[in-house]
């Protein structure tokens, strides 16, 4: 098991204080949603920027890209449009989700930099359980032989990002053979329990939260 090498736990510590964790625990997602948008819209340059972790009961979300036809067959299941970027995916309960609040322009960091970040954080996490993944031109995510373990969807407004990523940990993936997941027909899901086996969901928050910490420290500028 690999872990984050100390220089870069030195620098996630330091960050620490300029970025608060909420970890939120099992939450509906429309309260949680205008929350971000009510923080995003308030917030002023001394906001200390948050990453929220949590899971969410069972929706759709459809991103502002999204298109009808890649909502196969939903059911009983809610679907919900929203800001984000990108199509149609799911959200059920073993899933972790994390939400970046984070003041981009503060932190002289762009969009694209910040997505390569969310997901070398993501990646390294699952190394820490002995999982290789990787990612694809031209589709964002993580992707482990293929198939997809973490989807991303961004939102930027007043220069500061908002939504962030989903980790398949521990969940049904029933529900993604209902979409076309991120506008893919046929895509493959996976999870990190059938890959490296049943991993306490507080673990694998705790590990990301030190990742993306840490990833957020390299190359950013610290708020005042």
């Amino acid at each position: 098991m690999t872990s984050p090498s100390t220089d870069r736990i030195g620098a996630a510590h330091a960050l620490n204080k300029s970025l608060i964790i909420r970890q939120l625990g099992l939450q509906p997602y429309a309260p949680v949603w205008q929350r971000m948008q009510d923080f995003t819209r308030s917030r002023d340059a001394d906001t200390p920027d948050e990453l929220w972790l949590l899971e969410h009961l069972r929706v759709f979300t459809q991103g502002r890209a999204g298109k009808a036809e890649h909502i196969l067959s939903p059911g009983e299941i809610p679907v919900l449009p929203v800001d984000r970027g990108g199509q149609v995916t799911y959200h059920g309960p073993g899933q972790l989700v994390g939400y970046l609040l984070i003041d981009l322009k503060r932190r002289n960091l762009g969009i694209r930099p910040l997505v390569t970040k969310i997901e070398t954080a993501i990646i390294e996490t699952l190394a820490d359980y002995g999982v290789e993944a990787h990612v694809q031109a031209k589709a964002p995510g993580v992707y482990v032989a293929g198939a997809k373990i973490a989807s991303l969807g961004l939102r930027v407004s007043r220069g500061c990002s908002f939504h962030g990523l989903a980790l398949n940990v521990d969940m049904d993936l029933e529900p993604f053979t209902r979409i076309n997941p991120c506008g893919y027909k046929s895509l493959r899901m996976t999870q990190l329990k059938d890959l490296a086996g049943a991993i306490a969901m507080t673990a694998v928050s705790t590990t990301l939260a030190n990742q993306l910490v840490a990833e957020l420290a390299e190359g950013s500028v610290s708020p005042v």
